[in-house]
């Protein structure tokens, strides 16, 4: 243990107090970027960090971004904010709070699908501010199941880790890193929540700190192995019984107490060198604020030479998140029925057009503005609509027939929403998308209607 490195940085960070205005202005600047970028990056939020600068401080989106991705970033510093107020009130943590605080990151439920190994598909709601319905594992590295604790066994396990938290507290045997690593640990072995358990396990811990007068700590995304394995670690002392885990003595989770001590060791360094008016940007830093400043560049560059930019930008986001993943699937099912019945041709293309048909535009293979041409940009910028175009001509089998399909899936462009063509019928503002369940509609309508079509004809 390295408590006493701790204690004296902590009697440094208390003898450069007050801070100037602007050095702490500077410091929660960086630490709140750096928290819910690091924080949801670990889980998989694809934002750059520069994405989540410019979100948080300007509320300004650029280059592609998938929305629910921008949706938690937003919702993770509401939620950062909200467990700041909480710590510095005088109640005690409860069960009610952190469910409130999940119910903020999650902000509503919803659906997750999934692909079983047989081809089949499933799915489960997943629900904010509730407790899990389902068991929920994960798989090791040496590929056995882990399970955390049940759905029966989630309330009372949670009941159980708040009383001892209150308790602890104030009794006051653990040192500061010992208690959030143990808070930690317990929570994440009980794993309440379907989804959002390590973000919360993470806000969870900068609770305990500021209740502490600590400085909040960052785990960082390029850190993850070292903080999975710390956790892992324990796991191998402490035991695979979800109870045991729930339970679990200080003695056996030593690997992720030395985790928690280094990150309160970086955040009191960072602290202490913002106070003294030093530098606290980071190697990478540097990199982040120059990736930044070349896409502002870029912007500007772009609205300089085009008055159509939002309707560019507006054009290539449906493309990506809408139009790419149901031609996808479309691609499939035409694929499928010219294997089945041996069509001597088959053509399938993408038609980026300046009016509302066919016409007017050109053939696009990908839907990547980082990849496109000059001429696509173009087109994108004046886009009326895009078409997914197949056809399927003359069937070997069963006998030889001298038939056409034809099939056809468009979107339209109007200045200030998008139109998804006859199955769906719906207009939808530009940055809001179809649900999982429309883009099925989508490419389960299109499927019955090819089958009908060879039905008819063969």
């Amino acid at each position: 243990m390295r408590m006493g490195k701790i204690e004296e940085l902590y009697q440094e960070w208390q003898n450069v107090q007050p801070i100037k205005d602007e050095y702490l202005q500077r410091l929660n600047r960086k630490f709140m970027l750096e928290f819910n970028y690091n924080s949801n990056h670990i889980e998989g939020n694809t934002l750059t960090y520069g994405q989540t600068e410019l979100l948080l401080l300007f509320g300004k989106v650029v280059d592609a971004a998938n929305m629910k991705d921008l949706e938690d970033m937003k919702a993770s510093n509401v939620g950062l904010n909200m467990m700041k107020d909480q710590a510095a009130s005088e109640y005690p943590l409860t069960e009610t709070f952190i469910r409130q605080l999940h119910q903020t990151i999650l902000r509503e439920d919803y659906t997750v699908y999934r692909q079983l190994p047989g081809g089949q598909q499933t799915s489960y709601v997943v629900h904010a501010g509730v407790y899990k319905t389902r068991p929920n594992s994960v798989i090791t590295r040496s590929g056995e199941r882990f399970e955390y604790a049940s759905p029966e066994e989630t309330p009372a396990l949670m009941t159980d880790l708040v009383t001892w938290y209150n308790k602890e507290e104030k009794k006051g045997d653990l040192s500061l890193a010992e208690l959030c690593a143990l808070f930690h640990y317990r929570y994440i072995r009980i794993h309440p929540f379907e989804d959002g358990n390590g973000r919360i396990a993470r806000l969870l811990v900068n609770f305990i700190l500021t209740r502490h007068d600590y400085p909040m700590i960052v785990v960082k995304s390029a850190d993850k192995e070292n903080y999975l394995n710390a956790l892992s670690t324990c796991d191998g002392f402490v035991g695979t019984t979800p109870s045991d885990g729930a339970h679990a003595d200080i003695s056996k989770i030593t690997p992720f107490v030395n985790y928690i001590e280094n990150c309160m060791e970086r955040a009191l360094v960072t602290c202490i060198k913002a106070a003294k008016g030093q530098s606290i940007e980071e190697d990478d830093d540097f990199m982040k604020e120059l990736k930044v400043l070349e896409r502002q560049k870029k912007q500007v560059i772009a609205g300089e030479l085009s008055d159509h930019l939002s309707h560019g930008e507006d054009v290539w986001n449906v493309l990506e998140f809408v139009f790419a993943p149901i031609i996808e699937e479309l691609d499939k099912a035409v694929d499928t029925a010219y294997s089945v019945f041996r069509f001597s041709f088959m053509e399938s293309i993408c038609y980026l057009s300046q009016t509302q048909e066919m016409s007017g535009g050109l053939i696009i293979d990908e839907f990547d503005r980082n990849t496109a041409t000059e001429q696509e940009i173009a087109l994108a910028n004046v886009a009326k609509s895009i078409w997914y175009h197949c056809e399927l001509n003359q069937p070997l089998s069963p006998r030889p027939v001298n038939l056409d399909i034809e099939k056809s899936f468009y979107i339209t462009f109007f200045d200030d929403h998008y139109f998804i063509d006859g199955i769906l019928n719906k207009n939808f503002p530009y940055g809001s998308y179809p649900t999982e369940e429309e883009k099925k509609q989508i490419v389960s309508q299109f499927k019955q209607d090819l089958l009908s079509e060879l039905k008819e004809k063969l």
